[in-house]
């Protein structure tokens, strides 16, 4: 899940997303209002993690502003403001959550599953598909009921492509899924992740296997 996070704290920042960043999250950091805006119009994001007070304004104001544009995504409220009267404010205002600091990361991570459960595209949390079985809610793959054990980003690779199985994925939409806007990324970075997974699911004989679509990106499609 590739998740933006506006926190004007520095090392709160820092520290969070280096914490999501080890359980396979794709983390954006803006510190106000106005880069938000801009990070969301330009990228798709699963899950937004919003502190309140920033130095631009009041960081609730930013939920009715994206829910009158028709975006949807699962906004959590991450704010020192923890008091009744204040959560109750946050939720009036589109919050799908409010965790007041500190927390525990498990906490939120079992938060953000929640969220995205309600809001997900899938009709269920585990897909099964030839061998491999993938859980959606703690990324997890298994064949066979063994751990496949793949590198974060062949298993953002792997994650994006399952949900449009049988559906052609943009090279651009696997980047935005793989890589935060700070990342580094080289030409053919993208194509090594692919390469390295389809032969991890040919060798593994899992039943199902990525097709390059020439010009456009990646296709997962069961074999027969």
């Amino acid at each position: 899940m590739r998740v933006l996070l506006v926190d004007d704290e520095p090392e709160m920042a820092s520290a969070l997303g280096a914490a999501l960043r080890r359980y396979d999250m794709v983390v954006d950091h803006v510190a106000n209002l106005a880069d938000a805006q801009e990070a969301i119009a330009s990228s798709p994001y699963g899950a937004i993690l919003l502190d309140r007070q920033l130095p631009d304004g009041e960081g609730l104001a930013l939920i009715p502003a994206l829910r009158a544009r028709g975006l949807t995504m699962p906004v959590i409220v991450l704010t020192a403001r923890g008091d009744l009267a204040d959560r109750v404010a946050g939720l009036d205002k589109g919050a799908d959550d409010y965790l007041a600091k500190p927390f525990a990361v498990e906490e939120l991570l079992a938060r953000l599953r929640a969220v995205r459960r309600r809001s997900s595209e899938l009709t269920a949390d585990v897909l099964r598909v030839g061998r491999l079985t993938f859980d959606f809610s703690h990324r997890e793959a298994t064949i066979d009921g063994a751990a496949l054990e793949l590198p974060r980003r062949e298993l953002l690779v792997l994650e994006t492509l399952l949900r449009r199985m049988g559906r052609t994925v943009q090279r651009s939409a696997l980047e935005e899924a793989v890589y935060s806007m700070d990342d580094e990324i080289q030409s053919n970075a993208l194509d090594t992740h692919v390469s390295r997974l389809r032969r991890k699911l040919a060798e593994a004989d899992v039943g199902i296997a990525i097709h390059a679509i020439r010009g456009i990106g990646y296709l997962l499609k069961q074999t027969a």
